[in-house]
């Protein structure tokens, strides 16, 4: 996206930013500045671990990432929004949790893909702020460039980053979205939120079912659920797959554990309502979709983003953790010979595990 200037002379205040933001559907908006220093450090390090695993974008990038400035030249303040996306009317995660007959979709993904309602909602709040200023400047920012969101969003005054790296919010717990606009206004900047309250809770460390967390603040990336059903374009890791469950799109436990969320509030917004059933769906109905079903059934989806391809992936292992039944063994097999060697391999593991305690 290009920078976008304008020539009105006017000025504009930070408390009207804030109130256009809200009418536009964002539950909270903070300013900060472009000091990320001491999470540059944070950044390398985790870096450096190789944490990040196969996503090479999070280090191509160098010092942009942390450096705003260096991303968008001039500048010197961001404006960081956050927006409530639990769906309403949605099944509860645990009780699709415990029963293994069904797929656990993580519940940002049950609606429309984020990406575009929030961009479309950011460029909207900056329209008003470059018809109201003077030779603006200005890019938004939904997880599409290097931006370190959470950090900046703390620094906003939104909320603080948790021991499972989310950012918690003490009014509205994590179950949020954030975007930001990068400007070369200079706005008066919210007080950062230097406070942390998780105190000695770590029920997101003891919850996570692959041990991700492996400190405080600290995700080792290849072994998250999120990652390995997301990112990760090959093979999942054997050690892991057991430990997946029934979980084919991401994972909320280190979310549903946390009791910051006992704050936290449905969305209002009718593009994150849940689509296609995909609260509570059959891993045998959704591996049993074909490609073109797949495509369709992902229009505007988060989703759609892993291909069909990781998506049987995905599901031939939530099936392969299933309880043995005929119908489990009979979709499977109708997948054994299929074209993607990823596909086969997966589903040729999933069958061995039924075999191991049960004759086939």
């Amino acid at each position: 996206m290009q920078m976008t200037y304008s020539n009105n002379s006017s000025t504009l205040g930070s408390e009207q930013i804030k109130a256009w933001g809200k009418k536009l559907g964002f539950q909270q908006i903070g300013i900060t500045g472009v000091d990320l220093s001491n999470d540059e450090a944070h950044l390398t390090n985790w870096l450096a671990k190789k944490f990040h695993g196969e996503m090479k974008y999070m280090e191509v990038h160098g010092s942009k990432r942390s450096r705003p400035a260096e991303l968008l030249p001039g500048t010197v303040s961001v404006i960081s929004a956050r927006m409530d996306y639990m769906p309403p009317s949605s099944q509860h995660p645990s009780q699709v949790l415990g029963n293994d007959s069904l797929a656990y979709v993580s519940r940002y993904a049950l609606g429309r893909d984020y990406h575009k309602l929030i961009r479309k909602r950011l460029q909207q709040l900056a329209n008003k702020i470059e018809s109201c200023s003077g030779d603006v400047a200005y890019r938004c920012f939904v997880d599409s460039a290097p931006v370190l969101e959470k950090a900046l969003a703390r620094n906003a005054g939104l909320g603080w980053i948790g021991k499972h790296s989310n950012l918690i919010n003490p009014k509205a717990g994590s179950w949020f979205f954030l975007g930001e606009i990068y400007t070369n206004l200079p706005l008066v900047h919210d007080t950062p939120f230097t406070s942390e309250h998780c105190g000695n809770c770590v029920a997101c460390i003891d919850i996570c079912p692959t041990r991700a967390i492996v400190g405080n603040k600290q995700v080792d990336a290849r072994r998250c659920i999120s990652y390995l059903t997301i990112e990760l374009r090959g093979s999942i890791p054997i050690e892991f797959r057991k430990m997946i469950g029934n979980r084919v799109y991401g994972c909320d436990d280190c979310q549903l554990v946390c009791p910051w969320n006992k704050f936290s509030k449905q969305s209002e917004e009718d593009d994150f309502r849940v689509r296609n059933g995909l609260d509570t769906p059959s891993l045998i109905e959704l591996f049993m979709w074909s490609e073109s079903e797949f495509l369709e059934r992902t229009v505007g989806s988060a989703i759609r983003r892993i291909g069909y391809e990781c998506w049987l992936r995905n599901i031939a292992v939530g099936l392969g953790n299933a309880t043995t039944t005929p119908s489990v063994i009979e979709v499977l097999w109708s997948k054994r010979d299929h074209e993607s060697e990823l596909v086969r391999e997966h589903v040729q593991w999933a069958l061995d595990q039924h075999a191991s305690s049960h004759d086939m």
